[in-house]
C-alpha cells in the first residue's frame, strides 16, 4: 500500500463460515515494513502469517485500515472512506480465494497507457464482475467443454509478464503528471550522475529544462563516443519489426520512475492532475501532445477497475524491457554501453529501484533480505548520493529476480533479462535469454514435477517468420533494429533449454506464458527424439493496452503461413529443432490467420492434471476470442 503519511495498520480477515481475524500492526513491527521515499509517500509493505492458514477454495472477506502514527488515539478510517469503490456490487468488503489447484488464469503484457484502445485489465475486472453477479466463485468441476460462451472459474491468478509499465515511452501528458506528483508528494531532488558534463546537474534542472520534454536525447554530450549511449536509450521502442521513434520522453530520475507507478496503477492521484499543456512546446509537440493526452485521458478512467482487480487476485509480475529501458541487455555490447556510462546506469538502477519496489518484493518478498531492504530505504531517501549509487550497484548484480509460487502446478517465473548467455564470437550478437547456469537451476527446479505453469517473457516458440528476419538483421549487425531477442537467436540457449523440455524428469505437461511481441496466439508443441518429449503449449497473450501494427502484422502472418507451411521446401530445409508444432486459430477471424491482434486479457482454463482444455483471449466489452487447434496444419521443425 502507499499512504501520504506513516500509519498503523489493522487488517481484518473473515473466510466464509469462519471466525474474524484481526491483525494490528505498526511500523518495524513483524510482518510490516514502512520505507519512505518523500515527504507525503510512504510504502506500507504487508507481509503477514496466519496460524492456521487460511482455509483453501474459501471466499475470505478482508478490509484494511488506517491510523495516523502520530496520534495513537485517533480514529482509524477504513478502505470505505480512502476507496470505496474498491468492492463488487453484492458484497460488502473485498475479497479473494486461495485455491487447492489452479483452475483458470489471466494474463497477459505490454499495458502502454497512451495507446489508443482497450485496456485487458478493464476487461478482467469486468470478467470478475460478471462472475460475482452469477455467484460463480466455486472451485468445482470444470464447465462443460462443449459450452464456448461459459464463464470460467473464479481465476486463481493473474499473471503479468512483463512491460507492465513503460519506462521508456512516457506520453507528454503522463510526464507533466509525474512532475506534478513529484511536486505534491515532496520526493528529494536527485543529482544527476554525469550530468555535469551536460549542463544539467540535478532532477529539478532536468523538470525545467525545455528539452525535457519530447527532446531528452539531446540533453546527452555530444561527442562523439557517447553515439553509441543515445542509440541505447533513445533509439526508439516499439520496433516489433522496424524501428520507430518514442522514446524521447525516457524516465529518467528515481522521482519519475516512483511517480509514474502510482499514475499507472491507481485512480487516487488523477483528480488532482492538471492535464493542460507545459509552456514551451513547438507546433508538433503541442499536436502530439493533444493526441496522447485523449488517449491517457481513456486510460485513467478505467484505473478504478484496475485497482479493485488487484485488489481480489493473487497477481505475479516479472520485468521486461520496457519496465527498465527497451532493449535492455540484449547484447554483450549494449551491456558495455550502458553500464559503462554513469548516465545511463542512473536510468537503468532507477528504473530497477522502482520495480523492487511496487514489482519485485511482492512477488517472494523472502528473496528481499532486511539488509536489502534497509540499503533500498537509504537509497531512495537520498537518490543521487552515495547509498543511492551502492543500491543500484546491488541491484545491478541482484540475482533472485526469479522465484516460484506453490500452487498446483507451481507457477515457476523466469528471470530472461539479467541471466544473460553472452555471445563470445560478437559483441553485437544477441545474447541468449538465460545462461547455462540459471537454465541448469531451471532444471533442477523442474525435477519431479508432473505440469508445470512456466512464465517466460518472450516465447520460447515464436513466429518463425519474425525470427527469421531478426536473424538476418542480426547477421547484417543491426539485432537493436528489430528487437532480435528470441530463445532461438542464441543457439546456446535455445538448445539448453529444449534439453530442459527433453529431460526425463521434468513435466510432461508444460504450459508456457507469455508476452512481449504485442499480438497474441497459441501453438501446440510436442518434441521428439529416441523418447517422446513433453506437450507443450505456448500461450502468448499480448498486449494489455497495445498492438502491432495491423497492417504489418496481415502480411507478417499470413507470409509465414504460406511460406513455412507443412509442405514448403522452406519449412523443410529450416528444420532444426525436431518437433511438432500444431497452430491454434483464432475463432472468428479471417482464413488463414494464426495471430490476433487487439488489445486484451489471455485466459487460460486446466484440468485436473494441469492441462488447458481452453484457451481464450478477453477483447473490447467482454467479448470471447477461443483458439481452436488445427491438427492438419501441424508442421515439424
Amino acid at each position: 500500500m502507499v499512504v501520504r503519511e506513516p500509519v498503523r495498520l489493522r487488517i481484518q480477515v473473515r473466510p466464509d463460515m469462519g471466525a474474524l481475524r484481526e491483525q494490528v500492526l505498526a511500523p518495524g513491527e513483524p510482518g510490516y515494513r514502512l520505507l519512505s521515499g518523500g515527504t507525503h509517500l510512504h510504502y506500507a509493505l504487508i507481509d503477514l502469517q496466519f496460524d492456521p492458514c487460511l482455509p483453501t477454495d474459501a471466499w475470505i472477506d478482508y478490509t484494511v485500515a488506517l491510523q495516523a502514527l502520530t496520534d495513537t488515539d485517533g480514529p482509524w478510517t477504513d478502505w470505505t472512506q480512502w476507496a470505496p469503490e474498491l468492492c463488487y456490487p453484492g458484497k460488502s468488503s473485498p475479497g479473494f480465494v486461495l485455491p487447492s489447484r489452479v483452475h483458470s488464469l489471466l494474463h497477459g503484457s505490454c499495458r502502454k497507457p497512451h495507446h489508443a484502445g482497450a485496456d485487458g485489465l478493464v476487461e478482467a475486472d469486468r470478467l470478475l464482475k460478471r462472475l460475482m453477479a452469477q455467484d460463480a466463485l466455486d472451485v468445482g468441476p470444470c464447465p462443460a467443454a462443449d459450452a464456448p460462451d461459459d464463464l470460467p472459474h473464479w481465476p486463481s491468478a493473474l499473471v503479468l509478464t512483463g512491460d507492465q509499465v513503460y519506462a521508456d515511452d512516457v506520453a507528454g501528458p503522463m510526464l507533466h503528471a509525474i512532475h506534478q506528483v513529484i511536486a505534491r508528494l515532496g520526493l528529494p531532488d536527485e543529482p544527476l550522475a554525469g550530468g555535469d558534463m551536460f549542463g544539467l546537474d540535478s532532477a529539478q534542472a532536468l523538470y525545467r529544462h525545455p528539452a525535457g520534454f519530447y527532446r531528452r536525447e539531446t540533453l546527452l554530450p555530444r561527442q562523439a563516443r557517447n553515439a553509441a549511449l543515445i542509440e541505447v536509450l533513445f533509439g526508439g521502442v516499439e520496433k516489433p519489426v522496424f524501428t520507430t521513434d518514442s522514446a524521447h520522453n525516457h524516465l529518467i530520475t528515481l522521482g519519475e520512475v516512483l511517480a509514474m507507478y502510482l499514475l499507472v496503477w491507481s485512480p487516487a492521484l488523477w483528480p488532482l492532475i492538471n492535464l493542460d499543456p507545459p509552456a514551451g512546446l513547438d507546433a508538433a509537440s503541442a499536436a502530439l501532445y493533444q493526441t496522447e493526452r485523449a488517449a491517457l485521458e481513456d486510460f485513467v478512467v478505467g484505473l478504478p477497475a484496475v485497482r479493485r482487480l488487484f485488489a481480489h487476485l493473487p497477481t505475479a509480475m516479472i520485468f521486461d524491457d520496457h519496465d527498465i529501458t527497451d532493449d535492455w541487455n540484449l547484447s554483450r555490447e549494449w551491456e558495455e554501453v550502458a553500464y559503462g556510462h554513469p548516465f545511463s546506469r542512473r536510468v537503468i538502477g532507477n528504473a530497477l529501484v522502482g520495480y523492487l519496489i511496487n514489482q519485485g518484493w511482492g512477488n517472494a518478498p523472502d528473496a528481499f533480505g532486511a539488509a536489502l531492504m534497509e540499503q533500498v530505504q537509504a537509497g531512495v531517501h537520498a537518490p543521487g548520493h552515495e547509498a543511492h549509487n551502492g543500491l543500484i550497484d546491488g541491484l545491478l548484480n541482484f540475482g533472485r529476480w526469479h522465484y516460484t509460487w506453490p500452487t498446483q502446478p507451481p507457477l515457476v517465473v523466469i528471470d530472461s533479462r539479467t541471466h544473460r548467455w553472452r555471445s563470445e564470437s560478437a559483441a553485437r550478437k544477441p545474447s541468449g535469454l538465460m545462461d547455462w547456469e540459471a537454465l541448469t537451476d531451471l532444471q533442477q527446479a523442474l525435477k519431479g514435477l508432473p505440469a508445470v505453469l512456466l512464465v517466460s517473457s518472450a516465447p520460447i516458440f515464436g513466429v518463425k517468420l519474425i525470427e527469421a528476419i531478426q536473424r538476418a538483421f542480426t547477421w547484417l549487425g543491426h539485432p537493436l533494429m528489430v528487437d532480435a531477442e528470441n530463445w532461438m537467436a542464441h543457439p546456446g540457449a535455445g538448445h539448453a533449454m529444449l534439453n530442459v523440455f527433453r529431460h526425463p524428469k521434468t513435466p510432461q505437461h508444460f504450459v508456457v506464458l507469455s508476452g512481449d511481441v504485442h499480438y497474441s496466439f497459441v501453438y501446440d508443441v510436442e518434441l521428439r527424439g529416441q523418447v517422446r518429449g513433453p506437450d507443450i503449449w505456448q500461450i502468448c497473450s499480448s498486449g494489455l493496452r497495445n498492438a502491432f501494427p495491423p497492417r504489418l502484422l496481415d502480411v507478417l502472418d499470413l507470409a509465414n503461413r504460406w511460406l513455412y507451411a507443412p509442405r514448403s521446401p522452406l519449412n523443410w530445409f529450416t528444420r532444426r529443432r525436431s518437433m511438432q508444432v500444431i497452430p491454434r486459430k483464432p475463432e472468428g477471424t479471417a482464413h488463414g490467420r494464426r495471430l490476433l491482434n487487439g488489445s486484451g486479457v489471455g485466459l487460460v482454463e486446466l484440468d485436473a492434471q494441469g492441462v488447458p482444455w481452453r484457451i481464450r483471449q478477453i477483447l473490447r466489452e467482454g467479448r470471447f476470442v477461443g483458439f481452436s487447434r488445427r491438427d492438419t496444419e501441424s508442421r515439424w521443425d
